[in-house]
């Protein structure tokens, strides 16, 4: 069986302009043209890592729409068996925001949705958020956020995980939560809310598999195996390059099915 990708996306001109991308084209080696992947060149990246599946995040923040629902929907419809979407909102339009996880997610086609807090400067604790929670809850999906530091030059403080998303693990016990980009460096605090709360799950996106932290590999073989999932954050990176050294982590074949594909199938419903 092949891999699920948890977060990528197929970044818009207008995405790639973003001045706050500018760090991680530097990072990547890439320039704001070649950060612009097709549905052809998507396919082809998962091809060749294997991966059977990648959820397409939409994208919007306080300037507008960076991918849109309905771009996200066509790029879906380009590929239906390799693609589902994860749907985004307006946070400074909250019953619009509840009428649009209405209208796109549907648990088949758009499996959750995803808000970045570091885009809006808000924690996930502000009330702005949480429309958009008992909308997740009602449809009976995931909602999909940024832990940890923050890679573009904007505030990180927004990514912590005690006390912001406990906060909305007390308020919305029913919530499932998926956490990408490993929450380095709060990878204690991460570890904590998970035993605490059953709903909190983990993405490895935005890293190389041999980059991740050595204590969260050692959360990856332990009490972590049912709650860590592969992600990319392509185009920024391929999947290939992310799970070149998979191998070195030294992962039983149970613990990597559930981190390739497993805890993905589970959660997402796929």
């Amino acid at each position: 069986m092949g891999s699920i990708d948890v977060w990528s996306q197929m970044t818009t001109k207008r995405m790639s302009q973003a001045p706050w991308l500018a760090t991680l084209q530097r990072w990547t080696d890439q320039t704001s043209e070649q950060m612009l992947p097709t549905v052809e060149t998507t396919l082809s990246a998962m091809d060749a890592a294997n991966i059977d599946i990648s959820l397409l995040s939409a994208w919007h923040g306080p300037q507008g729409s960076l991918i849109s629902n309905e771009e996200v929907s066509t790029q879906i419809d380009a590929a239906p068996d390799r693609f589902r979407g994860l749907a985004t909102v307006d946070l400074m339009d909250p019953m619009q925001a509840v009428r649009d996880i209405r209208r796109w997610v549907d648990g088949e086609k758009f499996v959750g949705a995803r808000v970045v807090p570091w885009l809006w400067n808000l924690p996930p604790n502000d009330r702005r958020y949480y429309p958009v929670y008992a909308a997740c809850v009602d449809a009976g999906v995931p909602f999909c956020t940024q832990i940890g530091h923050t890679g573009p030059l904007l505030r990180s403080e927004t990514g912590r995980p005690i006390p912001y998303l406990e906060d909305v693990f007390l308020d919305f016990p029913e919530l499932v939560i998926v956490g990408g980009h490993v929450g380095f460096p709060w990878i204690d605090e991460l570890i904590s809310l998970t035993i605490k709360f059953p709903n909190f799950f983990i993405d490895t996106s935005a890293y190389a598999v041999h980059r991740l932290p050595t204590n969260f590999v050692d959360y990856m073989k332990g009490i972590g195996s049912s709650r860590v999932m592969f992600g990319t954050n392509w185009p920024m990176l391929s999947p290939a390059r992310c799970l070149e050294k998979l191998d070195a982590l030294n992962l039983t074949q149970k613990q990597k099915d559930a981190f390739l594909f497993g805890n993905a199938r589970r959660v997402f419903k796929l």
